[in-house]
């Protein structure tokens, strides 16, 4: 058991030891939140490489990776596709309907479902799943409501410290490192 791991309080890994699923917002969680508009008026997204390796990572823990957004956008869809995320809900004007039916589809309860959001448009998600994250500069309703506030920002590595987070609280790790390091 890593000092990290150590650390949690038997409250938090009892909440984080049934998660099956994570569940992203995508502006301002997994981006940082601008939006850049070419002269042709596409949108442009920056991805952060230390998040997307750390959903391949809690991913191959058997923990499932899902999106929910309310923007439709082609960058996200080959971010998604490039990452493996199956998961995918676009231009969703309902966060909490589009929760409830991909928790039908990934046959999950609710307390099996982790969350990162950084706005008032994700408390549908952040009230009802087993652990819920913010990034910091979430407003304060938002802030106030969840289980955990990342360090990181959105876009800047908010994603991978949530994964490292329930990777570490589920003791699974070590055990992913581990592939990384040679004898």
């Amino acid at each position: 058991m890593s000092r990290v791991s150590a650390g949690l309080s038997r409250a938090t890994r009892a909440k984080l030891a049934p998660i099956r699923l994570l569940v992203l917002d995508v502006d301002g969680v997994m981006t940082d939140g601008r939006l850049y508009y070419g002269e042709d008026g596409e949108v442009l997204k920056v991805f952060n490489t230390l998040d997307g390796h750390g959903l391949k990572m809690l991913a191959s823990t058997g923990v499932t990776i899902a999106i929910i957004s309310g923007r439709k956008s082609k960058a996200l869809a080959r971010r998604a596709k490039d990452l493996g995320i199956a998961h995918v809900q676009m231009d969703v004007a309902d966060k909490a309907e589009a929760y409830q039916s991909l928790l039908k589809r990934a046959k999950v309860k609710e307390q099996q479902v982790a969350s990162i959001g950084d706005d008032v448009v994700d408390l549908p998600i952040l009230l009802h799943c087993g652990w819920s994250a913010a990034v910091p500069d979430a407003p304060q309703d938002v802030r106030g409501r969840v289980d955990m506030v990342t360090k990181a920002r959105g876009g800047e590595g908010a994603v991978r410290e949530l994964c490292e987070f329930i990777m570490r609280a589920q003791n699974t790790y070590d055990g992913v490192l581990a592939g990384y390091i040679a004898d």
